[in-house]
């Protein structure tokens, strides 16, 4: 029969100032096993000064941290190994100052003795007397070790009568209970190796799961701030189509706007913040909602624009960030409209019985964000009696064509319209067969933000 060699410790243990000196072992036959460590044996005795093992591992495998006080060194268990067939170090305190001072970063489970005395109590308190007062005191300690190692997996060691006590352990937060006298090497191995992957498949379900109500949140909130066109009262039909460049996004750095104001004038817009992540939607978001107020307000042109070239400079994070904007006030009886150009591309129009085109271009602005006195010069534009007018961001028109480094441009992009309407298409149909055209003649999804606006005027309308 092996004889059991001293335990060796480099931190005395203490709590509350008393230590607890290791009782003397008989050292008169050599060991056939390892180095007893605080009654359990193992193939590397981990040191608690250092967190390195006594035999010169390389640091690699399972390391187990026990926290019991145990003077009769009645725990005995062979060598443990992991599932590689590796030793698993094992570190030992006797109480939980120690144990705080030995947890470190390489260690992955805690073999807790629920008969330790809790923090502050006295020794011997709370050791299996089956009194109330100290089933409460080794919860305590229990739930005190997990407070100080939430990410560590912890096994519960109860006495063999006291299955409840384990249960209840493993309900308040230990991934499992083990049997103080039915240990053995084998039985503990699997039990570190379960706990070890429980506890990470739990902390994967919880990040998952968070990373789920996040996203929800997220969605919700982006939904909530994309426009409600307000357009109650006019004969004018509404369509959009909007895709965000991030992926899983709802919303991105373009921005799109329409209302109908007292007078009967429905005024449009849309627009680009250069870049697309969550700062340039967030101040997309800003600039529209500023715009609607401002034409609420009745302002419009280049009174307008100059009012949210100070908002965006006072909301941009950075000084280099500007946005491009199409700004249109259609008339009261639709035939007429005012339009402002600040570094984007020109509407579409597509006229009864007549080619679809750009609307002219040539006295359009600076973006906003570029020169600190631009102006923005309103230009008239005639519509006629049958009309649809498309608004779209540059997204659409700088995807690629083929396998070149060629773009869509705006002119590829009329000739694409064109043979739309031809085909028939109007309304959402055409918004959705220009995007969806445009994506597949990039190869793939458009990286950039895109949004495309139509407005239809239908013959006889008032």
């Amino acid at each position: 029969m092996p004889v059991p060699i001293p335990r060796q410790r480099a931190i005395p243990a203490a709590e509350g100032g008393q230590a607890h000196p290791a009782p003397p072992h008989d050292t008169t036959a050599p060991s056939q096993e390892g180095p007893r460590v605080n009654g359990f044996i193992s193939a590397t005795d981990t040191r608690a000064d250092t967190g390195t093992t006594a035999t010169g591992g390389n640091g690699s495998g399972l390391t187990l941290l026990v926290i019991e006080d145990d003077p009769a060194g009645s725990l005995s268990v062979p060598e443990l190994l992991d599932s590689a067939g590796k030793p698993i170090r094992i570190r030992t305190a006797r109480n939980l100052t120690e144990a705080e001072r030995l947890l470190t970063d390489d260690v992955h489970c805690i073999l807790l003795d629920l008969a330790l005395p809790a923090p502050g109590t006295s020794p011997g308190a709370g050791t299996g007397t089956g009194t109330a007062e100290g089933d409460e005191d080794e919860l305590v300690a229990l739930k005190h070790v997990l407070r100080l190692a939430p990410r560590h997996a912890v096994l519960a060691l109860t006495a063999n009568d006291d299955s409840e006590r384990g249960a209840e352990a493993v309900r308040v937060g230990a991934q499992d209970y083990l049997f103080r006298d039915e240990l053995d090497g084998r039985l503990l191995s699997r039990a570190i190796r379960y706990a070890v992957e429980r506890k990470r498949a739990d902390a994967a379900q919880r990040q998952l799961t968070e990373s789920r109500l996040r996203a929800q949140e997220n969605a919700r909130l982006e939904r909530g701030l994309l426009p409600t066109p307000l357009l109650e009262g006019s004969p004018l039909r509404f369509a959009a189509r909007y895709r965000p460049g991030r992926s899983r996004a709802l919303l991105g750095g373009d921005f799109y706007d329409t209302v109908r104001t007292p007078d009967g004038a429905v005024h449009v817009m849309i627009g680009d913040v250069c870049g697309h992540g969550p700062d340039e939607a967030a101040l997309g978001v800003e600039l529209r909602i500023a715009w609607r107020a401002l034409t609420f307000a009745g302002l419009c042109g280049d009174e307008l624009l100059s009012t949210l070239q100070k908002v965006l400079e006072h909301e941009r994070p950075d000084d280099e960030i500007f946005a491009t904007l199409c700004t249109v006030d259609i008339a009261p009886d639709g035939r007429r409209a005012g339009l402002c150009l600040a570094g984007h591309p020109a509407p579409l129009i597509a006229r009864e019985g007549r080619l679809a085109e750009l609307l002219p271009y040539e006295d359009g602005g600076p973006a906003l964000g570029l020169l600190p006195r631009a102006r923005w010069p309103r230009r008239q534009v005639e519509l006629g009696g049958k009309w649809s007018l498309m608004l779209y961001t540059d997204g659409l028109i700088e995807g690629r064509i083929g396998q070149g480094n060629q773009r869509l441009g705006q002119e590829g992009m009329v000739d694409m319209v064109r043979r739309q309407i031809a085909a028939g298409l109007q309304g959402e149909e055409l918004l959705e067969a220009a995007v969806n055209e445009a994506r597949d003649l990039n190869g793939g999804d458009l990286t950039d933000d895109v949004a495309v606006l139509l407005l239809d005027r239908a013959p006889g309308a008032r």
